[in-house]
């Protein structure tokens, strides 16, 4: 009466044990590649990504933020802002530089751009203080 591990082992074939035998090899190979200094940095670098994951995890405020940027109204936010970030670059890249004066001043706060995002800096900062105004009401808590 065979049991069922030793009838499993009767069913491997040759090409599943020259498979076992070559990772069985790489991890040998591996293992004698490994110095103790490439040992110790890898534990070291484990070691803080773990304590960093561990920060990361416990900070109430970063996982609000992820989970608020997984909303596909953030997702377009983002997307904007790395767009216009990007066009920012280029123009001011190939702009010649500003010479300033009040006359300089009143053409950009007449362009709508400008005006667009004075009134999307102006809207953040509303809720962003009414943010903050209701977390310090209700404490350490976060809302």
């Amino acid at each position: 009466m065979t049991t069922e591990a030793e009838s499993r082992i009767n069913e491997i074939t040759d090409d599943e044990l020259k498979g076992l035998v070559e990772i069985a090899n790489l991890v040998s190979a591996a293992r004698d590649a490994m110095s103790d200094e490439i040992v110790t940095r890898i534990a070291g670098t484990m070691s803080e990504g773990l304590n960093l994951l561990d920060r990361l995890t416990r900070n109430e405020g970063l996982m609000r933020l992820l989970q608020v940027l997984d909303k596909p109204d953030s997702q377009y936010l983002l997307i904007a802002l790395s767009e216009a970030i990007h066009s920012a670059s280029q123009d001011v890249a190939a702009a010649p530089p500003a010479k300033g004066g009040l006359g300089c001043m009143w053409r950009v706060a007449r362009d709508p751009g400008t005006q667009e995002g004075v009134r999307l800096l102006a809207m953040i900062g509303k809720y962003m203080s009414q943010s903050l105004r209701d977390q310090h009401r209700h404490g350490n808590e976060i809302l």
